[in-house]
């Protein structure tokens, strides 16, 4: 089995730019830009290299289509991926090895490089066809969306050359689904990440001092932790309910830690305790005891929060502020991210776009699961320039693997994914 997938041109494809490591951090680009830049020539499609910051290329291959003038269609992917621990992979993680049972493992596999390339190869063969699209076409492939895609997709979005290619309607990533159900996302909650700061009196570990930081991080952090609590309540109170239609907190740092949208494996923190004489030594140390003697002048809480998208912004943030002010003086907040609210795009007769992509899985007979992106993607800041996007990656019967170890696709599901883009393409490009 695994030798006639390899013997699969729209396979090979996908292998050799799976065995790119375009993996984060400190990417060299040149050799994606290279790879389709030989694949613009072999299809036939325009090819433009934008660089809005320097070493981070925004690659775009354009099929202008008979009616120029309208507005155009973006299939959107980003080239890079996240790192990997090789010694938990079966396989190298870019070799693109492909398995008895069809399974193609490399890291891109499931997010987003068979996306990329479906989008390709569907292409060529529409092309094959002698098919001619009204609308004109845009393939981008981004750098840096795993790293919030801040030198990417959003920068290039405000530019003048994006633009000029006049988007109406944008497909981006989506995710694998394990059922037979094809997820599409039609929004995405807005990250907040939230530095808490507590300033309080300082002094001695051994006295009782007033006043504290950390008196007044306990407050700030029982109320966002009661707030989380109450969300996964609401979650589990639902099974119609997924991750995205919640707002999601986590503590991710206090003081030092490491990253403000990771949940940490570990957080440490320090206590003064002077025992009383009538305490028991050994009955304390089993609820665990520490070390050092200085009552610190400010502490800092970090806080991961995405909101829902039935969340009022304004009304979130005043009640922060009034945490911060319940919590005691010099309690003050500031934002490492916070994404404005962005309208989700509309999934009805309104939006035309829709009425076309949802015809065609209907004509196809695919069950799709309507969400809201539990994560960020790039589509966020298509979308808040006014642009309808929907997330969308072919890939049911599949477990999500992505950010995993052991990340793989099954060949017969990639290759399903380019016959749905040869229906899909079209239809949008026709509206």
């Amino acid at each position: 089995m695994s030798t006639a997938y390899k013997n699969n041109p729209a396979v090979a494809n996908f292998v050799e730019y799976l065995r790119i490591p375009s993996v984060q951090p400190n990417i060299d680009y040149d050799e994606c830009v290279n790879f389709l830049k030989r694949q613009a020539n072999e299809i036939g499609l325009d090819f433009k290299v934008y660089e809005v910051v320097p070493q981070k290329p925004i690659v775009v291959l354009t099929w202008k289509g008979k009616e120029p003038t309208l507005p155009a269609i973006l299939l959107n992917s980003h080239m890079d991926v996240v790192p990997v621990f090789e010694n938990s992979w079966t396989y190298p993680p870019f070799s693109g090895h492909i398995d008895e049972e069809g399974k193609i493992f490399a890291r891109g596999s499931q997010d987003m490089k068979c996306v990329g390339i479906q989008y390709l190869e569907a292409i060529r063969k529409i092309k094959q066809a002698g098919l001619q699209l009204k609308r004109t076409l845009h393939i981008s492939y981004v750098p840096d969306e795993e790293i919030g895609g801040h030198d990417g997709m959003e920068k290039f979005v405000l530019t003048d050359e994006f633009k000029a290619l006049n988007i109406g309607f944008a497909l981006d990533e989506g995710m694998a689904n394990p059922t037979d159900e094809f997820i599409i996302f039609n929004g995405e909650r807005s990250i907040w990440q939230m530095h808490i700061h507590c300033t309080g009196q300082p002094g001695h570990g051994s006295l009782l001092i007033p006043n504290t930081a950390g008196e007044k991080l306990r407050y700030i952090i029982d109320k966002f932790m009661d707030m989380r609590e109450e969300q996964k309540k609401i979650l589990e109170s639902d099974n119609k309910l997924t991750i995205g239609d919640v707002t999601t907190i986590n503590l991710t740092q206090i003081s030092g830690g490491v990253q403000s949208n990771v949940v940490p494996e570990k957080l440490t923190v320090v206590f003064d305790v002077r025992l009383a004489v009538t305490v028991d030594h050994e009955e304390f140390e089993n609820k665990g005891g520490v070390q050092s003697n200085v009552v610190p002048e400010k502490l800092t809480v970090v806080f991961d929060v995405r909101l829902a998208v039935t969340v009022d912004h304004e009304e979130f943030e005043n009640k922060v502020t009034k945490w911060c002010k319940e919590a005691g003086d010099g309690v003050t907040f500031e934002f490492e991210q916070k994404n404005p609210n962005v309208e989700c795009t509309k999934l009805d007769n309104s939006n035309p776009y829709w009425v076309a992509f949802k015809g065609v899985c209907d004509e196809l007979g695919l069950k799709l699961d309507c969400r809201i992106f539990p994560g960020g993607t790039d589509s966020r800041y298509v979308r808040r320039v006014g642009i309808p996007a929907i997330g969308f990656s072919p890939m049911n019967n599949t477990p999500v693997l992505l950010h995993d170890h052991d990340e793989f696709l099954r060949a017969d599901i990639y290759l399903r994914g380019i016959e749905i883009y040869e229906k899909l393409i079209p239809a949008v490009a026709n509206v």
